[in-house]
């Protein structure tokens, strides 16, 4: 076996994978556990012609702003790639990631940067995907995230991202799931916290036993569970008690609503930060009572639902059907109908014809996927000036995206970046949450 290739490097920045970046002989060297400022001793694991991949092995020079990990399995668990940053930091390094995400791929500035919007940096993840796998050699079920760049599942104990009551349901998961009658034929736990409920959704391949059921309801009535049952794709997704099918919602008390979903449905992860979220995009969009709204990529209604208590009237358009039907559903049970419609669209193949026929808007809100949303960009540059919306909002979850819109819409459209900022809606992760304001 060969020696293990270990060199000295000056640790030059972050990447958006928590990675540190330095540069070796000519080539980029992306250093797993490295912080920017730092001197380590970091081991090869991957070279390609362009780059190679390391470790770090010693800190020589640690940074000043490196802190001791308080999860005991981070390193191992791909949940975290920042937790031995502070909090302070990781958020400075987001918002740059950001500005230099905008700079280098769209060529643009904005003319103001926003604060940072965050929130609790532990106990905040309200939506996960638990994988399980049993694992003889481990002594039976694991339950939690996969270890980083692994398809394996993380031998965790507890989980401080998680909501402390679902943390401390770790371990006894376990043992229930391992005394199921198939247990290697139930790959995951979609968990889904709402205000008043707790859904746990068990994916398996194989029919349950009325034994299993029985184990599964007294679980649930011992720890406040809910559990939901998936034996297909997420549309077979069903409660495992009827009575408790609308039981999962969220509040947005700022407006006087209350969101319900289902365990498979879309919804942010964080709802602190939610929160916040909503009231900063209504405040940038600067609503007017009179202001007819658009809501693209809407989804069940987040932040459509809010507007509709603020503005004259808001469309809501959507690809998933399934999320256009939730989102009509509570627009009538929140008493919104008369204000608020949706409709289920692939936002990915419009053009300038198909938003003008939707009528004038004065107002815009765009919240897409990673894909982001080139071809809304590419409809709004390509109307003239008196039919454009007087400010676009733009909630982007990929700042390389948002960057490439934000560079058609300014250099295609001559659209104006107003202001953009960071939003940590992953503390101790490098997912970068962002919001961005443009004028005609």
């Amino acid at each position: 076996m060969p020696e293990p290739i270990v060199y000295p490097l000056d640790i030059e920045s972050l990447d958006l994978e928590g990675q540190g970046i330095a540069h070796h002989e000519g080539k980029v060297v992306f250093v797993e556990g490295a912080l920017p400022g730092e001197q380590v001793l970091a081991r090869v694991t991957r070279r390609k012609p362009s780059y190679d991949k390391a470790k770090v092995e010693r800190v020589l020079r640690p940074s000043s702003q490196r802190t001791r990990p308080p999860c005991p399995h981070f390193g191992v668990c791909g949940g975290c790639a920042m937790q031995h940053l502070e909090p302070a930091a990781q958020m400075a390094v987001k918002q740059r990631s950001l500005e230099d995400a905008l700079e280098h791929i769209g060529k643009v500035r904005p003319r103001q940067i926003l604060p940072a919007l965050q929130g609790p940096t532990f106990g905040y993840r309200h939506r996960a995907r638990l994988s399980v796998r049993l694992v003889q050699k481990k002594g039976g079920v694991l339950v939690g995230f996969r270890e980083r760049a692994s398809s394996y599942v993380a031998d965790m104990q507890s989980c401080l991202v998680l909501p402390p009551h679902v943390s401390a349901l770790l371990m006894p998961l376990r043992e229930l799931i391992g005394g199921l009658s198939r247990p290697e034929r139930m790959p995951q736990i979609e968990v889904a916290v709402g205000d008043e409920s707790t859904v746990f959704c068990l994916r398996h391949l194989e029919p349950l036993t009325p034994a299993d059921l029985d184990r599964l309801r007294e679980f649930g009535a011992r720890h406040g569970i809910d559990w939901w049952l998936q034996p297909k794709g997420p549309e077979t997704a069903h409660p495992l008690d009827p009575a408790r099918a609308d039981a999962l919602a969220y509040a947005l008390p700022a407006y006087g609503l209350r969101m319900h979903y289902k365990p498979a449905d879309f919804t942010q992860v964080n709802p602190h930060i939610n929160q916040v979220l909503v009231a900063r995009a209504l405040d940038l969009l600067e609503i007017q009572p009179d202001d007819r709204v658009a809501d693209l990529f809407c989804g069940l209604g987040n932040f459509s639902l809010p507007l509709a208590t603020r503005s004259r009237a808001v469309v809501g358009i959507e690809g998933s059907a399934t999320l256009v039907a939730r989102a009509r559903e509570d627009a009538v049970r929140q008493g919104l109908a008369d204000k608020a419609e949706f409709a289920e669209l692939n936002l990915f193949e419009v053009d300038a014809g198909w938003l003008r026929g939707l009528g004038h808007f004065d107002r815009m809100l765009i919240d897409p996927p990673r894909e982001g949303a080139l071809a809304v960009a590419q409809a709004l540059a390509d109307l003239a000036p008196e039919e454009r919306p007087r400010r676009v909002v733009y909630v982007s979850c990929n700042p390389a995206t948002l960057a490439r819109d934000a560079g058609m819409l300014c250099h295609v459209g001559g659209w104006t970046l107003k202001a953009a900022g960071a939003v940590n809606m992953f503390p101790h992760t490098a997912h970068v949450e962002s919001i961005a304001v443009f004028e005609p």
